[in-house]
């Protein structure tokens, strides 16, 4: 399998690819890449609907001078933790965060979540996400207001009174509740459509049916995320104490 960075004539035949509606895999198949590979160049360049190989070549050239030009990155210049690998800890946080912008989200936010999500404390002030990032308070701002919205970070105060932003297995039960949330609220939606369209129209009927399918996925997820909150939060057996088995 070939290694080192892609070429301009590869990055023509992913473009190809992406015309043609093939798979990732498909394309990193026919190229001998990893999968993980391919997806990386495409979402950092624009994603499926945007990618554009010339550019791709180009912003790839301008990212490779400027990182000879810039500071080691902070993640991979200090020492780690628990004897980790500091490259595969980079690689790791940037394949999350690419995951993150396949799902939907923002590079942003996705980048600023995979900072909270991998770090130890789970938890990180502006400022250090600032020096963790290499990007303005006003970015990280705008980020977190909108994983805010989202129910996927919390916000408290330290003892130092500084705000810190948090990830942990609450947050993800919230973010899955305000996601049912938010499916309702279509339901309630379609079923308002019926009422409007009439029930024995075209219309009407794919309105009902779209409601029936999101009530019952939304009330899924709902019941999923309270017994997965359950189990989670339930800490392990304790050992019987010596006045238990006397």
């Amino acid at each position: 399998m070939p290694g080192g960075r892609l070429t301009q004539q590869e990055r023509q035949q992913i473009a190809l690819g992406l015309a043609d509606n093939l798979a990732y895999a498909e394309i990193a198949r026919r190229l001998d890449r990893p999968t993980s590979t391919i997806t990386r160049e495409v979402m950092r360049n624009g994603g499926p609907a945007g990618y554009r190989s010339d550019l791709a070549h180009r912003a790839t050239e301008h990212r490779a001078r400027r990182k000879q030009a810039a500071p080691r990155d902070p993640r991979t210049s200090a020492p780690q933790p628990y004897g980790r690998d500091a490259e595969a800890v980079r690689a790791y946080e940037e394949l999350f965060t690419t995951v993150m912008m396949q799902s939907g989200m923002p590079q942003m936010m996705a980048r600023v979540l995979a900072s909270l999500t991998l770090s130890d404390s789970g938890s990180l002030t502006a400022a250090e996400l600032v020096e963790r990032l290499q990007v303005s308070p006003a970015s990280i701002s705008k980020a977190i207001a909108f994983l805010d919205e989202q129910g996927m970070v919390r916000r408290e105060r330290d003892d130092r009174r500084r705000e810190r932003y948090v990830v942990d297995n609450d947050v993800w039960y919230q973010s899955m509740v305000a996601s049912a949330r938010a499916t309702a609220q279509i339901v309630a939606t379609a079923r308002q459509g019926v009422s409007v369209f009439g029930a024995d129209t075209p219309a009407g009927v794919r309105l009902e049916n779209t409601a029936r399918f999101l009530d019952f996925v939304s009330e899924s997820i709902t019941r999923a995320a309270e017994q997965a909150r359950e189990i989670l939060h339930t800490g392990p057996p304790q050992p019987p104490s010596d006045d238990d088995t006397a």
